[in-house]
């Protein structure tokens, strides 16, 4: 690294970032992703970006966080991009611009991120930043559950329950929502106990409902 070799700045970077190897530094760890990331590696202007953005080894500076997102995003790296249109969608360090947050949304999606692909399914869902199409939202939401990301089988759920895009169905919705549940997500919890105790794709049970209830509330 100090031969100014850019893979071994960023190693670097990383070992005292999560301390592994050396006592955990995040000033050390900013430091050494910044020597790499003025090289063009792509994972520690990313990485950088990140720091910035939790005021990690520097000081929190929205404007350091899009530029070295940007740089990342624009060298093809999905994180980067997931994280700039987040920045985009909340105008945070950018102008709020929903048009913006969609397309790295879906430079991201494109490339398997399950969270912008889950982003890019609300933008559809919604109509933010892209026409409304239900279709297209079910397309991304689908895409990203298939790699098991519990918010997106929740909405996945909430389109069967709700008829938007799909034809009716509450056992599919509880399905899906029974798939998000199981991983802890609070929002999918609280709908299966609704379902539950409603009747709605399954047998009522307020036993099972009151169940999901308390898990939704821990």
């Amino acid at each position: 690294a100090d031969q100014e070799l850019a893979l071994a700045q960023y190693n670097l970077g990383r070992m005292y970032h999560s301390g592994k190897g050396v006592t955990q530094d995040y000033a050390e760890a900013a430091k050494w992703y910044r020597k790499a990331a003025d090289q063009g590696i792509v994972e520690a202007q990313e990485n950088l970006g990140l720091m910035y953005e939790n005021g990690q080894g520097v000081p929190q500076d929205p404007l350091e966080v899009r530029k070295w997102y940007r740089m990342a995003a624009e060298q093809g790296n999905a994180t980067a991009q997931y994280n700039l249109g987040f920045n985009y969608e909340n105008g945070q360090g950018v102008p709020q611009d929903d048009a913006e947050a969609a397309k790295w949304y879906r430079l991201a999606a494109e490339q398997g991120h399950p969270k912008a692909q889950y982003s890019l399914g609300i933008s559809y869902e919604i109509g933010q930043g892209v026409p409304q199409d239900y279709a297209e939202a079910f397309k991304w939401y689908r895409e990203s559950l298939r790699q098991g990301y519990a918010p997106a089988q929740h909405k996945f759920g909430a389109l069967y329950a709700n008829a938007k895009g799909v034809t009716q169905s509450y056992a599919q919705a509880l399905k899906w929502y029974l798939r998000s549940a199981k991983q802890g997500y609070a929002p999918a919890q609280h709908d299966v106990a609704a379902m539950y105790g409603s009747g709605q794709g399954a047998k009522q049970d307020f036993v099972e409902a009151g169940k999901w209830y308390r898990k939704a509330a821990l």
